[in-house]
C-alpha cells in the first residue's frame, strides 16, 4: 500500500510505515502525479481534492486532519467512488482557548456582555460553554440545527447581532443550499450589529465580506475585529490586517493538542478502512510539555483577574498577531512552523481562590 501525505501533519511520521510506503509532501505542492500509484491521501485545507487532483489516480480513501472539508469536492469523490473523512470537533477545544484569549484581552469586564455564537457545531459549541463560564449572556444562531431541533435556544440572526457586543462566526463555508454562508458576514450584516461591538471570525475567510468589513472597520460602523481567517489566504488583505484588532495566520486551531486529534482521527479512519487492526485506537503517546506548565496567581487578585491571568498564561494572542503584522507575506510560513501551544489541561493552577478555581476546574485546568 502507499500513502502520500502532507508533510506538515504533526506526529506522523513512522505511525503508517509498517504497513505502508508513505511519501510526505508539501500540501500546496502535491500533484497528480504524485497520487497515480498511491492508495490513500492524508491531508489538509491546503490540498484541493478534486478531478483535476485525483482523476486517473487509484486513490480509495482520503482523510484530511482538519474539522472543515471545504477543500474537498465531495460530489466528485462520491461519482470517482473515494471514501473521505474529516476531523470533526478535533481542535474545537483550541479554537475555544484562542476565542478566550481575544475576549480578556478586548479590555473591561465580561461579566454580564452578550456573546453571539454564530454556528453551533463542535466549535461553536464549545465557545458558547466558554461564555457562559465567563459570566457572559451567550447568544446561539445555527439555522440547520433550529430546523431539526426546534427553535428553543436558539436566536434569529437579527436579534443575535443587535444585541452581542460579541459576534464570533463558527460556521462551515457553504455557497448553496437552504443557508449558504459565502458573505454571511457581509454590509447588510455589520450595519446589524452595534456600534461598539466586535466581530471575530476564526471559521472560514470566506464567510467575511473583506470589503465590507473595511468599510465598517474605517467608518466605525463597528468598533473592532479579530480575524484568524481570511479571503485569499494566504494572500491576506494588508489593509484589513492593518485595521482589525488582531490578525492571526489561521492557527486558531492550531493547539498541539488539536493537531494531536487531527492525525489520530486521520490514523484511525485510515486502519479502519484498510483493515490495520493495530492502528485503531492510535494516538501519539505523548506531547510536548509547555514551556511553563505551572500558573501561579497572585491570591490577592479578584477572581476575574486570576482567571484571566491564567488563560493568557497557556495562551497570549498577541504575540501570534505581532508575528503577521511584522511578517504578512510569511503567512504559510508560521502557519506550517507553529509553536507548541498546550490546551488548559496541560496546566496547573496555583493559588486561585474558591470562586476562581470553580471556574478554571471547569475549563479544564489542573489544580
Amino acid at each position: 500500500m502507499k500513502i502520500v501525505a502532507d508533510d506538515r501533519i504533526p506526529f506522523l511520521r513512522g505511525v503508517l510505515e509498517p504497513y505502508a510506503e508513505v511519501v510526505y509532501l508539501p500540501g500546496g505542492a502535491i500533484a497528480p502525479g504524485d497520487l497515480r500509484d498511491a492508495d490513500a491521501l492524508i491531508t489538509r485545507t491546503r490540498t484541493r481534492c478534486n478531478e483535476q487532483l485525483l482523476a486517473g489516480s487509484r486513490v480509495r480513501f482520503i482523510a484530511t486532519a482538519t474539522i472543515g472539508f471545504d477543500h474537498i469536492d465531495t460530489d466528485y469523490l462520491e461519482r470517482a467512488g473515494i471514501a473521505w473523512t474529516s476531523a470533526p470537533g478535533c481542535n474545537a477545544a483550541s479554537v475555544a482557548q484562542y476565542i478566550s484569549s481575544a475576549l480578556v484581552s478586548s479590555g473591561g469586564d465580561l461579566h454580564g456582555k452578550t456573546l453571539g455564537v454564530v454556528g453551533v457545531g463542535n466549535v461553536g459549541s464549545k465557545v458558547a460553554a466558554l461564555g457562559e463560564m465567563l459570566g457572559m449572556r451567550v447568544l446561539r444562531n445555527d439555522p440547520p440545527r433550529a430546523e431539526r431541533e426546534g427553535a428553543d435556544g436558539f436566536t434569529e440572526l437579527p436579534e443575535l447581532l443587535s444585541e452581542s457586543d460579541f459576534v464570533t462566526l463558527h460556521t462551515p463555508l457553504t455557497r448553496d443550499g437552504a443557508h449558504p454562508t459565502f458573505h454571511l458576514c457581509n454590509a447588510a450584516f455589520l450595519a446589524g450589529m452595534k456600534r461598539n461591538a466586535q466581530l471575530f471570525n476564526s471559521g472560514r475567510g470566506e464567510v467575511v465580506d473583506s470589503a465590507a468589513l473595511k468599510t465598517a472597520l474605517k467608518t466605525g460602523r463597528i468598533a473592532g475585529a479579530v480575524l484568524d481567517v481570511w479571503e485569499n489566504e494566504p494572500g491576506i488583505d494588508r489593509e484589513l490586517l492593518n485595521r482589525v484588532r488582531i490578525g492571526t495566520p489561521h492557527i486558531a486551531g492550531y493547539s498541539t493538542d488539536g493537531k494531536a486529534n487531527g492525525t489520530a482521527m486521520s490514523v484511525r479512519a485510515i486502519a479502519n478502512f484498510f483493515g490495520i487492526a493495530e492502528l485503531r485506537n492510535w494516538h501519539p503517546a505523548r506531547l510536548p510539555e509547555p514551556e511553563q506548565p505551572v500558573v501561579v496567581l497572585d491570591p490577592e487578585d479578584s477572581a476575574m483577574r486570576q482567571i484571566v491571568r491564567a488563560l493568557l498564561h497557556t495562551y497570549e494572542i498577541g504575540f501570534d498577531d505581532r508575528n503577521l503584522r511584522n511578517d504578512p507575506a510569511g503567512f504559510e510560513t508560521q502557519r506550517g512552523r507553529y509553536r507548541v501551544r498546550r490546551e488548559f489541561p496541560a496546566f496547573t493552577v496555583r493559588n486561585a481562590s474558591p470562586e476562581a478555581r470553580a471556574i478554571l476546574e471547569k475549563l479544564g485546568f489542573n489544580f
